[in-house]
C-alpha cells in the first residue's frame, strides 16, 4: 500500500505546501523554502521521499498488514513492557495550516486538507522514529458524529459507526483513494519500521445518532423529547460522591427523584409502532434519521452520564449507552415493573457490578466482533478498552478471547486509573493499565517519591508511565513545568514496571490540553495567549493545530529513548534494588537494576535546591566483583567518574543522573 500511495499523490507546480520545520524530513531533495519554523515543499515529491525511506526497510515477501506478533510468530505479549508509546489524536497531531497564511481551515483554498490525515501521519513517522517510538496509540479513528457536539467538531468518542473510519482522515492529495486504504498504508508503514499500532475501542457507549439505530433501535435507551432539556442523573446529596453498593442501589429506587427520572424513559420507535418504523426506514438516511424519529415519535436517545452518584460533571450529551441487557438490573427487582421501558441509572451503567439476567446476546456478539474486524482488515497490534471496567465480565471476556483467538500476541490495555486495581485487570486478561503516574509524578516531591519508591513497585501489571496524557494538563503548564518537562520524562523512562509514553505535543512543549477530563478545571482550557486562534479550544471537540517548533526537549527525548534502549534488558529483566544513599530526606527518588556484571542507578533530586549525595554501591547490592568503571549521564553527556563503590554526585535543582556501573 505504501508503494501505491507513493505513485498516487497529486503534484503541485511549486513548493507551496507548508509544513512545520519540526516535521521536515532530511531525506527530501526536492524544492524547499524555509521561513522560520515553517518549510514550503512540493507535496508529491515530499511524501514520495518519506515513502522511499520507509520502503528501504521493507523485506521481501512479508505481509506487513498483519500484526507484528503474527509476522514474528509471537504468542508472548510482553512486548508492551518494552515499548516506547506515542499517544495521539491523529486529526490534531497531523494538522497544520498548509497554505502558510491566514487562519486554519479544514480544507483550504489550495485544495489541501489542513486537519490531520493518515497520509500526513505517514509523513510524521521519521519524527517518531527519532523520538525512539516503537508503538503508536491512536485515539478513536472511527466515524464520529457531529450531533450534540461540544465544540466545532464531534468528539472521537462519539462513535457513529463502529466499522467505518472517519472520512476526514482521507487526504485529498490521494485522489480516488478510500480512507480505509490510507489507514492500511499507515499501518503497513508503521510495521515496516517496527512500530506497532494500538487503537482505542469504546464498547459501552455510542453516538446519540449511531447508525446501529437504523437496524436495532432496541439496542438503545430512549427518552421523551419533552424531557431532554431537564434530563440529568438524579442527585442524592446525603450519600455524597460515591459508587453505590448493592443495598444502597436497591434503596435508591424508593427515592422520589429516582422515580421521576425513570418516568422520562420510553420504548424505542420500532417497539412503539412497528409499521410506522418500517415506513420511516424507507425515507430516512444516516444523516437525518434522528431528527425524523424525534419529529415522528417525539423521542430521542438518552444522553450518557457518570456511574458515580452526585458526580459534578454534566451529562455526556454527545453519547448514549448501549443496552447490554434486555431486562432490568437485579437491584431493580420488586422496584421496577418488568414492563417498564429500558432506562439508564447508575446500576445499568455499571453492568460489571449490577448485571441483568438476560444478556442482549446479538449485541454482545456484534461488540465482540469489532476488534477482530480491525485485526483482520488492518493488522493492528493492540487495543485500549474504554470503560472496560463497566462491562459485564462475560462480555469483557468475549471481547478479549475473540481478539486473542485470532492473534495470541494482541495486547489489551485497561482504562484503569487506580494502580491497586491492576490485579483485577490482570485476572481479566489485560496486559497493562493506564495507571496514575500522570497524577502522582507532577506532585513534587511527596507524591513523586511515593509513586516511584512504593506504588510503582507494588503494581501487578505494567502501567503507562506518562507525565501527561490526552486527558490531563500539559507537563509544561504545571508548577515548575520548565524543569519538570525534563525530570518527569526521565523518571517515566526508568520507572519500575512502567511503559514509557510520550503524549503528542509534549515534545514541542505544547501548553494547551486536549481535554479537561482529568486533574483539570474549566480555566485549564485557557493556556494560550488571547490572540492565539486556538486559545480556549480543546482537540477532543475542536479543530486544533499543535504549536510545532523545534525544541531542546525534542532532542532530550530522542537521546533519552536511545539511552533507555541501551539498558532496556536491565530495566525489564534485571534485579531491582532501592538505592542506598549517604543520606535521604524523601527528596532523592531512586531505583537500580542489576544483572551479572553491570547495573544502572537512577537518581533524581526532587528539591528546588542543588544538593550533594553519595551512592553506596556496596550497601545497595552484594558486589559481584570490584567496581571497574562508573559512567554518569546527566541528560546531555556521559562522563567517566572514579571507579569506586562510593559514587559522589552533585545534583542540581530538579536534576537527574543515570549511573552505569560495570564490575570486573
Amino acid at each position: 500500500m505504501v508503494e501505491e500511495i507513493k505513485k498516487s499523490i497529486r503534484q503541485s507546480k511549486s513548493p507551496n505546501y507548508c509544513i512545520p520545520k519540526a516535521w521536515f524530513f532530511e531525506g527530501y531533495k526536492g524544492s524547499a523554502r524555509f521561513e522560520g519554523e515553517k518549510v514550503y515543499v512540493e507535496p508529491a515529491s515530499y511524501f514520495q521521499s518519506v515513502c522511499d525511506w520507509i520502503l528501504s526497510f521493507k523485506k521481501e515477501n512479508v505481509d506487513y498488514n498483519k500484526s507484528i506478533a503474527l509476522l514474528n510468530g509471537e504468542n508472548d505479549r510482553s512486548w508492551i513492557r518494552k515499548s516506547v508509546i506515542y499517544s495521539c489524536l491523529a486529526r490534531t497531531t497531523a494538522a497544520f495550516n498548509h497554505k502558510g497564511f491566514g487562519r486554519f481551515e479544514q480544507d483550504d483554498i489550495l485544495g489541501y486538507r489542513e486537519s490531520g490525515t493518515f497520509l500526513k501521519m505517514i509523513a510524521l513517522l521519521p519524527h517518531l522514529v527519532r523520538l525512539g517510538v516503537n508503538a503508536i496509540y491512536l485515539l478513536p479513528i472511527t466515524k464520529s458524529s457531529n450531533l450534540f457536539k461540544k465544540g466545532e467538531i464531534g468528539s472521537p468518542y462519539s462513535v457513529k459507526d463502529f466499522l467505518k473510519l472517519d472520512d476526514l482522515y482521507h487526504d485529498p492529495l490521494l485522489e480516488g483513494w478510500k480512507v480505509e486504504d490510507e489507514f492500511a498504508a499507515f499501518v503497513e508503514a508503521c510495521h515496516i519500521l517496527g512500530i506497532r499500532v494500538l487503537l482505542d475501542f469504546i464498547p459501552r457507549t455510542a453516538a446519540r445518532d449511531c447508525n446501529l439505530i437504523l437496524s436495532h433501535p432496541e439496542w438503545f435507551y430512549w427518552i421523551k423529547l419533552d424531557e431532554l432539556s431537564n434530563y440529568k442523573p438524579p442527585a442524592v446529596p446525603e450519600l455524597g460522591f460515591c459508587q453505590p453498593s448493592f443495598e444502597v442501589m436497591k434503596s435508591l429506587y424508593d427515592k422520589p427523584q429516582v422515580q421521576e427520572h425513570l418516568r422520562k424513559f420510553t420504548f424505542d420507535p420500532k417497539t412503539i409502532d412497528p409499521n410506522k418504523w418500517e415506513k420511516l426506514l424507507k425515507v430516512i438516511n444516516e444523516d437525518n434519521f434522528i431528527f425524523e424519529i424525534a419529529k415522528e415519535y417525539g423521542i430521542v436517545t438518552a444522553p450518557g452520564f457518570s456511574d458515580w452518584l452526585n458526580d459534578p460533571q454534566p451529562t455526556w450529551d454527545d453519547v448514549t449507552f448501549l443496552r447490554l441487557y434486555l431486562d432490568h438490573p437485579q437491584t431493580a427487582a420488586g422496584k421496577v415493573s418488568k414492563d417498564h421501558p429500558p432506562y439508564v441509572l447508575f446500576d445499568v451503567i455499571k453492568a460489571s457490578r449490577f448485571p441483568g439476567k438476560e444478556p442482549n446476546v446479538e449485541l454482545w456478539n456484534y461488540i465482540a466482533s469489532i476488534i477482530p474486524y480491525f485485526q483482520k482488515k488492518f493488522g493492528i497490534d493492540g487495543m485500549r478498552l474504554d470503560m472496560g471496567h463497566a462491562l459485564p465480565d462475560e462480555l469483557e471476556q468475549m471481547i478479549i478471547k475473540n481478539a486473542r483467538d485470532y492473534d495470541p500476541g494482541f495486547v489489551f490495555i485497561a482504562e484503569e486509573l487506580e494502580m491497586h486495581r491492576a490485579r483485577e485487570a490482570k485476572e481479566a486478561g489485560y496486559d497493562a493499565i493506564i495507571g496514575n503516574s500522570w497524577w502522582m509524578l507532577p506532585r513534587v516531591p511527596d507524591k513523586t517519591y511515593e509513586f516511584f519508591q512504593k506504588i510503582a513497585l507494588e503494581v501487578d501489571l505494567p502501567y503507562i508511565a506518562a507525565c501527561e496524557t490526552p486527558d490531563t494538563p500539559r507537563v509544561v503548564a504545571r508548577n515548575n513545568g520548565e524543569k519538570l518537562k525534563y525530570l518527569l520524562p526521565f523518571l517515566c523512562a526508568f520507572a519500575p514496571n512502567g511503559i514509557y509514553t510520550v503524549n503528542s505535543g509534549q515534545e514541542i512543549e505544547e501548553k494547551q490540553p486536549m481535554n479537561l477530563g482529568l486533574d483539570n478545571d474549566f480555566c485549564g482550557r485557557y493556556m494560550l495567549p488571547c490572540e492565539d486562534e486556538f486559545n480556549g479550544k480543546l482537540a477532543f471537540f475542536d479543530h486544533f493545530v499543535l504549536h510545532w517548533k523545534e525544541t531542546d526537549l525534542m532532542n532530550f527525548l530522542s537521546e533519552l529513548a536511545k539511552v533507555r534502549k541501551d539498558f532496556l534488558n536491565l530495566i525489564v529483566f534485571g534485579q531491582y534494588k532501592p538505592v542506598y544513599l549517604s543520606w535521604q530526606d524523601g527528596k532523592f527518588v531512586n531505583a537500580s537494576y542489576w544483572e551479572k556484571k553491570e547495573g544502572i542507578v537512577v537518581l533524581a533530586n526532587l528539591s528546588d535546591e542543588s544538593r550533594e549525595v553519595s551512592i553506596l554501591v556496596d550497601k545497595t547490592i552484594e558486589l559481584p566483583g570490584k567496581v571497574k568503571r562508573v559512567m554518569v549521564w546527566d541528560g546531555k553527556d556521559w562522563q567517566d567518574l572514579e571507579a569506586s563503590d562510593r559514587i559522589d554526585l552533585k545534583m542540581p535543582s530538579f536534576g537527574y543522573k543515570l549511573c552505569h556501573i560495570i564490575f570486573s
